[in-house]
This record gives structure tokens, C-alpha cells and sequence, in this order.
């Protein structure tokens, strides 16, 4: 679905909508994030597709739409659909199974877009520095990698806001989203 911001009004005040993808591995936290951010119930829909969604509105007419993009291989079919339109995204990772993260690493480095990698913050997890995990998933340097408690609502707003500044520094330089290794697209 596109969306056209000049066709949403309230108060006569058109509303700027941005869509931003959230994604990892099975169980990994994107319906407790999007939960922890949405003013409004979040659609759970687990019984036949695993797809989250939430929105936050933000003062001045700003409407942040949050979808959880499937993990499971059945259902990669639906991330080109997903992914259209959208601001960026960020990868949920755990440190125990950074492997899970290769899929959707690869589809926005493939695709140019901006994501972010955020650690999720477990009980019992141990903690690992940047670089190691960076090199772990041979991450460009340009692509930011946070620690969030998908359970923290104060915690899933800064993953979304270095997201934005991400994206926002992308296009101020006129660079694209980094690609594997950092190699040219």
C-alpha cells in the first residue's frame, strides 16, 4: 500500500506518514517492540501469517507505522510488498543466534535500504562489543548497531530515532544504504 500524506488530513493539517519495517528471527521480539511503541493495540496476527503492526502519531501530524515483518522462509514471499515505501528498517538480533539476522541483513543491503541493527537486550544474554558483533555479521561501519530492550518502550524510541538520523544522513550525502563488506551497489 502507498500511501499519499496529501490525501490523510486532521484539523486541516495534512499527515506525513512514515513506514518502518521491523524485523529478525523467530522469537526475537518485533511484536514486543512494536508493543512497547503503539498507542494502539497491536495487530497480532500469529496463527496464519506471524505480521505485527502498530502505529505511533507524533505531534506536528507525523504517523510512524510499525510492521513486523515476518521471519519464517514461508513467508520471505511477502517482504518485497512489505518493504515498499518504506523509511527503513530495523534487524532485532540476539547475540546467541546472530545467524538469524542473515536473511534480513542481505535483503536491505541487497535493496540499498537503511537499516539498523539492534541488539535485544535478554535476560542472561552476554554482552558483546560493537566490533565484535559487527564483524560477526560483516556489517558496513556506516550501518548503526544499538542495544535495545524490546520491553522498554524508552529503549525501542532510540532504536527508531538512530533509524531516522540513519536514513536522514544517507540521503544528506547522497550515499545509498551500504552493501556487503561495504563494496559498491
Amino acid at each position: 500500500m502507498v500511501y499519499d500524506a496529501s490525501d490523510v488530513r486532521r484539523d486541516d493539517r495534512a499527515l506525513i506518514p512514515v513506514k518502518i519495517l521491523i524485523t529478525g528471527g523467530l522469537g526475537i521480539g518485533k511484536a514486543t517492540l512494536i508493543g512497547a511503541l503503539t498507542r494502539i493495540r497491536p495487530l497480532l496476527i500469529e496463527e496464519s501469517v506471524p505480521m505485527d503492526f502498530g502505529r505511533i502519531t507524533i505531534s506536528g501530524g507525523l504517523v510512524i507505522y510499525l510492521f513486523g515483518m515476518p521471519g519464517p522462509e514461508r513467508f520471505w514471499f511477502m517482504w518485497d510488498d512489505l518493504s515498499h515505501g518504506a523509511l527503513g528498517a530495523v534487524v532485532l538480533a540476539d547475540a546467541r543466534r546472530l545467524a538469524d539476522c542473515f536473511p534480513a541483513i542481505d535483503y536491505f543491503e541487497q535493496r540499498s535500504t537503511p537499516f539498523v541493527v539492534a541488539l535485544n537486550s535478554f535476560p542472561g544474554t552476554p554482552r558483546h562489543r560493537v566490533d565484535e558483533v559487527r564483524k560477526a555479521l560483516d556489517l558496513d561501519t556506516r550501518v548503526p548497531i544499538v542495544a535495545c530492550d524490546a520491553r522498554e518502550r524508552g529503549s525501542c524510541r532510540d532504536t527508531l530515532v538512530t533509524l531516522v538520523d540513519h536514513a536522514i544522513a544517507l540521503v544528506d550525502t547522497g550515499a545509498r544504504a551500504p552493501s556487503p563488506s561495504g563494496s559498491p551497489v
